[in-house]
């Protein structure tokens, strides 16, 4: 009896769509993962910041999410993708090259510029090259670059300019995102050097956060009675948008061993560990100091730990994420809710969610925590420099805290200095800020559409602009009160 082939395997050229190098475990656990990041930015970005801000800004704050989840992949294919993960052209960056051509796409994955080699010049690791096709590669990719735009738009909420947002999306990514994805992860001069970013603390949540800071600072503030009066339209939503965030988090962290390895999974377990116990301390906090636990407040403290977590997801042991825990659930919560008050610089800079303390705060916390928490064997999975370890484990580890803390000055001084020339260059031919009618309508204003179908909030009917309102209401009284049907 013939043997039955699936059709799937029915293939004439086998060395081509199954070469000998595809494990189809990995790959099909990569593009999930990659889909998990993908979807905390749509929807779950794109629900939670339309719901979390004031109603006449929802249409606005959930496409300025939309628009970059889109905007970046176009960017990264044709030649942000090398600049990031390409062959060298400086220490801290790619050679730019498009990322769409077939015969790219279909080989082998591989980090060009990650071959490690010790002080004699002889090989110390192996360039990074995962058992899938390069265009798992750059997808996976693709979506931390979008979700650090999302991030940092959270800062720039209820106030920035459509248009200079449309411009501000493709500079940032090509000027400082990639500077931060090549030195940490292509194999640029921080990634050689050992500095431990797992899955993006530094890389994306540093980054976003002094970004956001940075621009916030250059656009200005919202209006005086926005920033007074802020409440969310919908908490309910908001809270699904939160739950997209903390669920798409597997793939995020369990996703960067670039293959669904034991410490892929002990990367997921650390992530929910560490989210779980901010949230709760977060909430403790709340109850202790404001007599309220607020649901708010528990988002926060959920992103915080998720956010501390990053940079050393499979590199800490499970106590060391409870700490990890502890930590970004009330150190974010200080400067959020004591220094913030204190601080003029923090009250000058509007950042409407006050992404510099639950992604820079906490992204800078993990970092350095990674470099006290990460134990040796599990380095020894994942680093590409031997013999790395935390400070607690003796020999080398006290130094990796200065790394650590070097490479957190790197990218906030980068951050700082390139955001602001961005804003600068923008502002020449574009306003940052929206107008003051803009600012004083919001939605209905800038894209001519609203969130619900309702009006309200201190807004005067207006029969000239909403006059099919004013005959539904006239058709829906006179078939009430004659019984007879009116087409209107």
């Amino acid at each position: 009896m013939a043997s039955v082939v699936p059709v799937a395997y029915l293939n004439s050229n086998t060395s081509l769509s199954t070469p000998e190098w595809l494990n189809k475990g990995d790959n099909a656990w990569q593009m999930v993962a990659a889909t998990l990041v993908g979807l905390q930015s749509v929807p779950g970005l794109v629900i939670l910041y339309g719901s979390i801000v004031k109603k006449k800004w929802a249409v606005n704050s959930a496409f300025m999410a939309l628009y970059a989840f889109a905007a970046v992949l176009i960017c990264w294919v044709t030649w942000a993708y090398n600049m990031s993960f390409g062959p060298q052209l400086l220490p801290f960056w790619g050679k730019a090259g498009v990322a769409l051509g077939q015969n790219f796409l279909i080989q082998q994955a591989t980090l060009p510029a990650s071959a490690v080699y010790n002080s004699d010049g002889t090989l110390e690791t192996a360039m990074v090259a995962p058992y899938y096709p390069m265009a798992t590669m750059v997808y996976f990719q693709y979506v931390f670059a979008a979700i650090t735009l999302i991030l940092l738009a959270g800062s720039l909420l209820g106030r920035m300019n459509f248009r200079a947002w449309m411009v501000f999306v493709p500079l940032w990514l090509t000027f400082s995102y990639t500077v931060g994805a090549f030195s940490l992860w292509g194999g640029g001069f921080l990634f050689q050097w050992g500095v431990m970013d797992y899955s993006g603390g530094y890389v994306i949540h540093l980054s976003s956060g002094i970004a956001g800071f940075t621009a916030a600072y250059w656009v200005g503030p919202r209006l005086t009675k926005d920033r007074e009066r802020f409440p969310p339209n919908n908490v309910l939503l908001m809270l699904a948008g939160a739950g997209l965030l903390w669920m798409g988090w597997a793939g995020f962290n369990g996703g960067d061993p670039y293959t669904a390895n034991t410490d892929s999974s002990l990367a997921v377990l650390n992530t929910n560990i560490c989210a779980a116990t901010s949230l709760l301390v977060w909430t403790v906090l709340d109850v202790l100091v404001f007599k309220k636990p607020s649901v708010i407040g528990a988002v926060q403290g959920m992103i915080t730990g998720l956010v501390c977590i990053t940079p050393g997801a499979g590199l800490v042991q499970g106590w060391a994420a409870i700490v990890m825990g502890v930590l970004s659930g009330s150190i974010p919560w200080f400067t959020m809710m004591v220094i913030h008050k204190r601080w003029s610089l923090l009250q000058k800079v509007d950042d409407t969610l006050g992404v510099f303390h639950t992604h820079a705060v906490a992204g800078t916390l993990g970092g350095l925590l990674t470099g006290i928490f990460a134990e040796p064997v599990l380095c020894s999975m994942y680093l590409p420099v031997t013999n790395s370890r935390g400070a607690i484990y003796g020999g080398t580890g006290g130094f990796q805290v200065l790394k650590q803390f070097l490479g957190a000055l790197f990218i906030i001084g980068w951050n700082l200095v390139v955001t602001s020339i961005i804003c600068l260059v923008i502002r020449l031919v574009i306003p940052l800020r929206m107008s003051e009618d803009q600012l004083l309508i919001g939605d209905d204003a800038v894209h001519g559409e609203e969130a619900y179908a309702l009006w309200g909030d201190g807004e005067k009917f207006d029969s000239s602009r909403h006059g099919w309102y004013k005959d539904a209401i006239h058709s829906t009284t006179l078939e009430m009160a004659t019984g007879v049907t009116q087409v209107v």
